[in-house]
């Protein structure tokens, strides 16, 4: 989109610019200005090789403030699109038109119009329809183009853009000056409400902006945007001192958000480096770094404090009050339940049979249904104290399980299908399989270690096991044997996730490969995603952090074919709604964990190659002691 910021460079003074596109820009692109246009002797000069109003002289390349000064971009448009444009100056009586198609002038001739500047581009490479081919989707090139407008938007707060995508406003910007304006009308209230002012000077550098409070931290830098001197660009330099400054304040994994604005002196920076510009060297990096660190750590300093907590008002006694319990307020990410353990009229039978009150001395025979988390449970039947239990299991797998272990082949995949059960490439061998005699033995549960690592003793061995590791391959192989047909359930609320123009394209492109894994979403419009489906064991919170972790994933790897993009986002889901190390569980629920780890010994590693479980038997336990 090179040409769209070569065309906005020619625009002086304006307050609005309006950019409207038709097919991704390929067979429409218009914009206009109310700036103070182009006089007639200038217009054949702009469209020339390297002509550019920018620089006079060679000392302006050390005092450049503009977005272009090369003169290529113009020149290189008119050669394989036809060109027409409509200027006029506050100083001329009529205004000029002047037609351009493929290299060559058609028509230069007097026009009525307003003050300013319109520019019209049709039939992108109607004369080179072997670039064609390089086109992505309309769709795709569209969301490029906002994503360009976007950053104007931005870095312009004193200007107001519009943009027009198919006959639809979809950028709307103010154009009062105001920063937070411009990223209140790119990215939406939510991501404006938590963000934190920043406002620093030294000598020699002035950083201005905003910043995210380490709360509203992201999963990704796809929304760390610098703008130096008015210019979009991306500095290590800037992106390192933000990160140091939330050194401490903010999770592992996750990255603060920051719309930054550098003022530095043109002579003392570097914008060469580049072709198109967005990386810059600095003559003095530590001033730069000391400016944003500096900066952002006072502001979170003065702006972030403690949250407030608000408790509702109490309400007024009525005549027929009922259950509080049975009346609780549904959050914004509440999933539908299930009892999948119990038939709708049993489980009324059992409500209505239970005593009002217990008697100290008499037993009483429950079903116990052991729960991961408050939102997902780990199996779908009761356990009974006398027989071992499968984790997602039913009776026909029942049968399966108890029968000789097999491996999985590491055949090819084929077409769109899923290879089941695929496992890493790891020596297999060093998976100690229990001994055949020990193979019927009762499980023993010993404990628990440092809330993460299941004790089993089985037989003659103890059998140790990551639960979080174990339980995301049981997620995981579920997703792939169900894929297609997965196990999902309705958010109460949708989730909205907001993401760059690009991530956004992304995910647009591949919205079937979420509805495979259980994720319904569909587009929102303005970079935004609305989520209405989850899989069954998936955490709603975990919607937003899922959707952006994808998006980066995916923008860095356009050319993976899709049974492979397939995978990750299984990982990645698996991954989230297993559970975690260090979460309180009980021992019913990890003795359904190692009975499945038992029973399917093709349950050897997590999806991201770590071991799930390891055996440890008593005759090397007992050499550690000098027994043997």
């Amino acid at each position: 989109m090179s040409f769209l910021i070569a065309v906005i460079t020619l625009i002086t003074a304006p307050t609005i610019i309006t950019v409207e596109i038709q097919n991704g820009g390929i067979s429409y692109i218009r914009i206009t200005d109310n700036g103070c246009g182009i006089a007639r002797e200038d217009i054949k000069n702009a469209f020339l090789p390297h002509a550019t109003s920018k620089i006079s002289d060679e000392n302006d390349l050390n005092s450049i403030l503009t977005l272009g000064f090369r003169g290529e971009a113009l020149a290189s448009i008119s050669a394989v699109s036809r060109v027409d444009i409509l200027t006029k100056t506050s100083e001329e009586q009529f205004g000029t038109r002047y037609v351009i198609e493929g290299g060559t002038e058609k028509l230069l001739d007097d026009a009525g119009c307003p003050n300013g500047t319109t520019v019209v581009v049709r039939n992108l490479f109607f004369n080179t329809p072997a670039r064609m081919k390089f086109l992505k989707k309309n769709i795709s090139e569209a969301n490029a183009v906002a994503d360009v407008l976007d950053r104007m938007a931005l870095s312009h707060p004193e200007i107001s853009f519009r943009f027009i995508r198919e006959g639809k406003e979809t950028l709307s910007s103010p154009g009062d000056g105001k920063l937070i304006s411009a990223i209140y009308s790119v990215y939406g209230k939510e991501f404006a409400s938590g963000l934190i002012p920043v406002d620093y000077e030294n000598d020699m550098v002035k950083v201005g902006g905003f910043v995210s409070k380490p709360m509203a931290a992201r999963k990704s830098r796809s929304m760390q945007l610098f703008f130096l001197n008015g210019r979009f660009v991306k500095t290590g330099t800037a992106a390192a001192a933000l990160n140091e400054a939330y050194r401490n304040s903010i999770m592992v994994g996750k990255f603060p958000a920051c719309v930054l604005h550098i003022d530095f002196p043109p002579n003392a920076v570097d914008v060469n480096v580049h072709p198109a510009k967005l990386e810059v060297r600095f003559t003095n990096e530590k001033q730069v770094f000391d400016a944003v660190y500096y900066g952002v750590k006072n502001a979170l300093a003065k702006g972030d404090t403690r949250p407030e907590a608000r408790l509702s008002e109490p309400k007024s006694s009525v005549a027929f009050s009922r259950p509080q319990s049975l009346y609780k307020k549904s959050n914004m990410f509440a999933q539908q339940k299930f009892l999948l353990s119990k038939r709708p009229a049993e489980a009324d039978t059992a409500v209505l049979n239970k005593p009002c009150v217990e008697q100290k001395d008499q037993q009483i025979s429950r079903e116990i249904t052991p729960v991961l988390k408050q939102t997902q449970t780990f199996y779908n039947r009761p356990i009974e104290t006398n027989r071992s239990v499968d984790v997602f299991e039913d009776e026909a797998h029942d049968e399966k399980a108890n029968a000789s272990p097999t491996f999985p082949s590491e055949s090819s995949l084929e077409g769109d299908n899923l290879q089941k059960n695929r496992q890493p490439i790891q020596d297999r061998a060093s998976f100690v399989k229990i001994a055949d005699d020990d193979r019927y033995e009762s499980p023993i549960f010993v404990g628990e270690a440092f809330a993460t690592y299941v004790i089993i003793e089985v037989g003659k061995k103890l059998l140790l096991i990551d639960k979080h590791a174990a339980h995301e391959r049981i997620l995981f192989n579920k997703l792939c044997e169900n894929h297609n047909s997965p196990s999902a359930q309705m958010l109460l609320e949708p989730v909205t996730v907001t993401l760059r123009k690009t991530e956004y394209t992304v995910i647009l492109d591949n919205l079937e490969l979420l509805k495979n894994a259980g994720i319904i979403a569909e587009d929102f419009g303005m970079g935004s995603i609305v989520v209405r489906s989850v899989p069954m064991n998936l955490d709603g919170e975990s919607i937003p952090d899922l959707i952006e972790e994808l998006a980066e994933r995916l923008s860095k790897t356009p050319g993976v074919v899709s049974t492979e993009k397939q995978e990750w986002i299984y990982h990645s889901i698996a991954c989230r709604a297993a559970v975690k190390a260090g979460d309180k569980s009980d021992k019913a629920e990890l003795m359904a964990l190692a009975e499945q780890i038992i029973k399917d010994d093709s349950i050897r590693y997590c999806p991201h190659g770590r071991p799930v479980a390891v055996w440890l038997s008593k005759y090397e336990l007992e050499k550690q002691f000098g027994r043997v």
